[in-house]
């Protein structure tokens, strides 16, 4: 199993930077676990599941799982805010630093 930490910048933007340092293009992520400053997530619309519903948000908590695909993060995520409410979806972006990070454990295929 891989760890790979993300402590600063856009969370996709570096997990992919990292997959391609460490060789990775095939990988299960069995867990995502952590926190971040901002996330935006996408769902299906319900009436019509080609388009797409983009939520944003910020100070979270955060789990998730997905694939990696041809160097390619798939993730899907549950971010928790104040108050109980979360928002899960397709990770889109999501920003981490100063005392925010995400861990991301991946199993190589």
């Amino acid at each position: 199993m891989d760890l790979i930490k993300v402590g600063k910048g856009d969370v996709v933007e570096e997990l992919t930077a990292r997959l391609a340092e460490r060789g990775i293009s095939h990988a299960a992520v069995v867990s995502i676990v952590g926190a971040v400053k901002t996330f935006t997530v996408a769902n299906m619309k319900a009436d019509n599941p080609r388009e797409t519903v983009m939520t944003s948000g910020r100070l979270a908590e955060v789990s998730g799982v997905g694939e990696i695909e041809g160097g390619v993060p798939n993730l899907h995520v549950s971010c928790g805010v104040e108050g109980g409410t979360t928002f899960s979806g397709h990770l889109h972006a999501a920003d981490v630093g100063g005392p925010y990070f995400l861990n991301v454990y991946l199993v190589r295929l």
